[in-house]
Protein backbone atom coordinates (compact mmCIF):
# COMPACT_ATOMS: atom_id res chain seq x y z
CA UNK A 1 0.00 0.00 0.00
CA UNK A 2 2.79 2.29 0.75
CA UNK A 3 4.58 1.66 -2.73
CA UNK A 4 1.44 2.63 -4.27
CA UNK A 5 0.51 5.46 -2.77
CA UNK A 6 4.21 6.75 -2.84
CA UNK A 7 3.82 6.47 -6.63
CA UNK A 8 6.42 3.64 -7.01
CA UNK A 9 6.57 1.76 -9.27
CA UNK A 10 7.80 -2.73 -8.64
CA UNK A 11 7.86 -5.72 -10.43
CA UNK A 12 5.90 -8.03 -8.09
CA UNK A 13 7.01 -11.36 -7.86
CA UNK A 14 4.58 -13.71 -5.67
CA UNK A 15 6.81 -16.21 -3.98
CA UNK A 16 5.71 -19.71 -2.77
CA UNK A 17 7.20 -20.09 0.83
CA UNK A 18 7.63 -23.65 0.39
CA UNK A 19 9.61 -23.70 -2.79
CA UNK A 20 11.75 -20.14 -2.64
CA UNK A 21 13.43 -19.25 -6.11
CA UNK A 22 16.88 -19.15 -5.81
CA UNK A 23 16.87 -15.58 -7.01
CA UNK A 24 14.94 -14.33 -3.28
CA UNK A 25 17.35 -16.23 -1.50
CA UNK A 26 20.22 -14.76 -3.21
CA UNK A 27 19.16 -11.66 -2.88
CA UNK A 28 17.98 -11.80 0.79
CA UNK A 29 19.08 -14.76 2.63
CA UNK A 30 17.13 -14.55 4.86
CA UNK A 31 14.18 -16.02 3.12
CA UNK A 32 11.48 -14.10 4.52
CA UNK A 33 8.83 -12.05 2.56
CA UNK A 34 8.12 -8.93 1.75
CA UNK A 35 11.29 -8.04 0.15
CA UNK A 36 12.39 -5.20 -1.86
CA UNK A 37 14.88 -4.90 -4.70
CA UNK A 38 15.53 -1.94 -6.29
CA UNK A 39 18.92 0.06 -7.83
CA UNK A 40 20.76 -2.12 -5.64
CA UNK A 41 18.77 -1.48 -2.51
CA UNK A 42 17.98 -4.50 -0.68
CA UNK A 43 15.16 -4.23 2.20
CA UNK A 44 12.95 -7.36 3.50
CA UNK A 45 11.64 -5.77 6.54
CA UNK A 46 8.03 -4.50 5.30
CA UNK A 47 8.33 -1.17 7.56
CA UNK A 48 11.75 -0.63 5.95
CA UNK A 49 10.06 -0.85 3.05
CA UNK A 50 6.88 1.53 3.66
CA UNK A 51 9.61 4.36 5.22
CA UNK A 52 11.71 3.75 2.42
CA UNK A 53 8.73 4.31 0.01
CA UNK A 54 7.56 7.13 2.43
CA UNK A 55 10.87 8.81 2.00
CA UNK A 56 10.62 9.34 -1.27
CA UNK A 57 7.08 10.54 -1.53
CA UNK A 58 4.32 11.22 0.82
CA UNK A 59 1.74 13.39 -0.49
CA UNK A 60 -0.20 13.24 2.79
CA UNK A 61 1.87 13.58 5.70
CA UNK A 62 1.93 9.44 6.57
CA UNK A 63 4.82 10.42 8.20
CA UNK A 64 4.38 13.67 10.25
CA UNK A 65 3.02 11.89 13.37
CA UNK A 66 4.19 11.36 17.21
CA UNK A 67 7.04 9.39 16.84
CA UNK A 68 6.87 8.33 19.97
CA UNK A 69 3.15 7.00 19.80
CA UNK A 70 4.33 5.65 16.63
CA UNK A 71 6.52 3.39 18.15
CA UNK A 72 5.01 2.23 20.73
CA UNK A 73 2.09 1.31 18.19
CA UNK A 74 4.40 -0.69 15.75
CA UNK A 75 6.62 -1.95 18.88
CA UNK A 76 3.27 -3.84 20.47
CA UNK A 77 2.00 -4.81 16.98
CA UNK A 78 5.51 -6.33 15.44
CA UNK A 79 6.40 -7.54 19.05
CA UNK A 80 3.80 -9.51 20.69
CA UNK A 81 0.78 -8.76 18.75
CA UNK A 82 2.16 -10.72 15.57
CA UNK A 83 3.14 -13.53 18.35
CA UNK A 84 -0.70 -14.04 19.36
CA UNK A 85 -1.32 -13.84 15.79
CA UNK A 86 0.94 -16.93 14.93
CA UNK A 87 -0.79 -18.94 17.51
CA UNK A 88 -4.13 -17.78 16.86
CA UNK A 89 -4.02 -18.32 13.18
CA UNK A 90 -2.23 -21.03 13.69
CA UNK A 91 -3.59 -22.79 16.73
CA UNK A 92 -2.84 -26.81 15.25
CA UNK A 93 0.97 -25.77 15.85
CA UNK A 94 0.59 -25.04 19.62
CA UNK A 95 -1.81 -27.69 21.16
CA UNK A 96 -1.04 -26.68 24.42
CA UNK A 97 -2.72 -23.51 23.84
CA UNK A 98 -6.70 -22.77 24.36
CA UNK A 99 -7.54 -20.48 21.64
CA UNK A 100 -9.85 -18.32 23.59
CA UNK A 101 -7.20 -17.62 26.06
CA UNK A 102 -5.19 -16.53 22.70
CA UNK A 103 -7.38 -14.43 22.12
CA UNK A 104 -8.52 -12.86 25.20
CA UNK A 105 -5.03 -11.99 25.27
CA UNK A 106 -4.97 -10.71 21.89
CA UNK A 107 -7.79 -8.31 22.58
CA UNK A 108 -6.17 -6.83 25.90
CA UNK A 109 -3.36 -6.14 24.31
CA UNK A 110 -3.89 -4.53 20.86
CA UNK A 111 -7.57 -4.61 20.30
CA UNK A 112 -8.84 -2.99 23.19
CA UNK A 113 -6.38 -0.38 22.99
CA UNK A 114 -7.10 0.30 19.61
CA UNK A 115 -10.62 0.43 20.18
CA UNK A 116 -10.43 3.06 23.20
CA UNK A 117 -7.72 4.66 20.36
CA UNK A 118 -10.87 4.85 17.86
CA UNK A 119 -13.44 6.26 20.10
CA UNK A 120 -12.58 9.50 19.60
CA UNK A 121 -10.47 9.92 16.31
CA UNK A 122 -10.86 8.24 12.74
CA UNK A 123 -7.54 6.43 12.94
CA UNK A 124 -5.05 5.50 15.65
CA UNK A 125 -3.41 8.95 16.02
CA UNK A 126 -5.48 11.09 14.84
CA UNK A 127 -8.48 12.43 12.58
CA UNK A 128 -5.62 11.30 9.58
CA UNK A 129 -4.31 8.61 8.07
CA UNK A 130 -0.85 7.47 8.97
CA UNK A 131 2.04 4.96 8.65
CA UNK A 132 0.67 3.22 12.00
CA UNK A 133 -2.64 2.41 10.54
CA UNK A 134 -1.45 1.20 6.85
CA UNK A 135 1.39 -0.74 9.09
CA UNK A 136 -1.28 -2.12 11.74
CA UNK A 137 -4.02 -2.51 9.24
CA UNK A 138 -2.67 -5.70 7.71
CA UNK A 139 -2.34 -8.11 10.97
CA UNK A 140 -5.64 -6.96 12.14
CA UNK A 141 -7.05 -7.92 8.64
CA UNK A 142 -5.53 -11.19 9.05
CA UNK A 143 -6.64 -11.15 13.19
CA UNK A 144 -10.38 -11.13 11.73
CA UNK A 145 -9.92 -13.91 9.04
CA UNK A 146 -8.98 -16.54 11.49
CA UNK A 147 -12.96 -16.66 12.74
CA UNK A 148 -14.73 -13.79 10.77
CA UNK A 149 -17.87 -14.54 12.79
CA UNK A 150 -16.37 -14.38 16.31
CA UNK A 151 -14.64 -11.33 15.29
CA UNK A 152 -17.92 -9.59 14.52
CA UNK A 153 -19.28 -10.47 17.83
CA UNK A 154 -16.86 -9.04 19.28
CA UNK A 155 -17.83 -5.57 21.02
CA UNK A 156 -15.21 -3.25 19.17
CA UNK A 157 -17.42 -1.04 16.50
CA UNK A 158 -14.96 1.38 16.31
CA UNK A 159 -12.27 -1.09 15.62
CA UNK A 160 -14.25 -2.85 13.10
CA UNK A 161 -15.40 0.38 11.50
CA UNK A 162 -11.77 1.18 10.94
CA UNK A 163 -10.71 -2.48 9.20
CA UNK A 164 -13.68 -2.00 7.31
CA UNK A 165 -12.58 0.96 5.96
CA UNK A 166 -9.42 -0.06 5.14
CA UNK A 167 -10.45 -3.03 3.55
CA UNK A 168 -12.74 -0.94 1.35
CA UNK A 169 -10.35 1.55 0.58
CA UNK A 170 -9.62 2.22 -3.03
CA UNK A 171 -5.84 2.41 -1.70
CA UNK A 172 -6.07 -1.56 -0.68
CA UNK A 173 -8.38 -2.37 -3.37
CA UNK A 174 -6.02 -1.08 -5.72
CA UNK A 175 -2.80 -3.32 -4.37
CA UNK A 176 -5.11 -7.03 -3.60
CA UNK A 177 -4.46 -8.66 -6.51
CA UNK A 178 -4.08 -12.44 -7.50
CA UNK A 179 -0.11 -12.54 -9.10
CA UNK A 180 1.34 -15.96 -10.19
CA UNK A 181 3.72 -17.44 -8.12
CA UNK A 182 7.14 -16.24 -9.74
CA UNK A 183 9.56 -19.34 -10.77
CA UNK A 184 13.52 -18.33 -11.47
Amino acid sequence: MALKYSGIEVEHREIELRHKPSSMLLASPKGTVPVLCIDGLILDQSLDIMRWALGRSDPDGWCVLDESLSQAWIEKNDGSFKMLLDRYKYLNRYPELNQVEVLSTAIDLMLAPMEASLQSSRYLLGDRITLVDVAIFPFIRQFSMVDPQGFGELPLPFLKQWLNHHLQSELFNSVMHKHPVWMD
